[in-house]
């Protein structure tokens, strides 16, 4: 005998464009807890804010726009949580993955104190260098667990 379980899940997404491309969604509910994907800096038309300047190669010249995106990100995040009804209190665990861990430590570390309200937020938090992310002039993406 065989029995299949069918998990009931709540999904979310923004209607930009690679969440299609790819086949994916920006957000999963099972039970109480949240998953998000990786978040990136974009706005409700799905272009870039704060892109970062480009040299010749297409690689990123410097890393002076990565506090607005991080601020971006944490946007995009918090709306997401929201249709689920939930807020950052509700997160437990984040990573960032940056291109350039020294200029992402010190403005996200600025940015999450002001996003989650408090000089130390109760959440697990990993920052991880990484050579690419899926945009060329795409500082930072962060990934998000939340328990409700």
């Amino acid at each position: 005998m065989s029995a299949t379980h069918q998990l009931q899940k709540k999904i979310v997404n923004f209607g930009v464009a690679w969440e299609g491309l790819f086949g994916y969604v920006q957000g999963v509910q099972v039970k109480d807890t949240i998953y998000l994907s990786g978040q990136l800096s974009h706005d409700k038309d799905g272009a870039l804010v704060a892109p970062a300047d480009l040299d010749g190669a297409g690689k990123p010249m410097d890393f002076s726009q990565m506090e607005e995106q991080i601020r971006q990100t944490y946007r995009n995040a918090i709306a997401l949580l929201a249709e689920f009804g939930a807020t950052l209190d509700d997160v437990v665990e984040e990573t960032l993955y940056v291109l350039d861990v020294d200029s992402a430590f010190t403005a996200g570390g600025k940015v999450r104190k002001e996003v989650y309200g408090t000089d130390q937020p109760q959440c697990a938090s990993n920052i991880i260098g990484v050579t690419r992310l899926a945009f060329p002039a795409q500082l930072v993406e962060i990934t998000f667990r939340a328990v409700v």
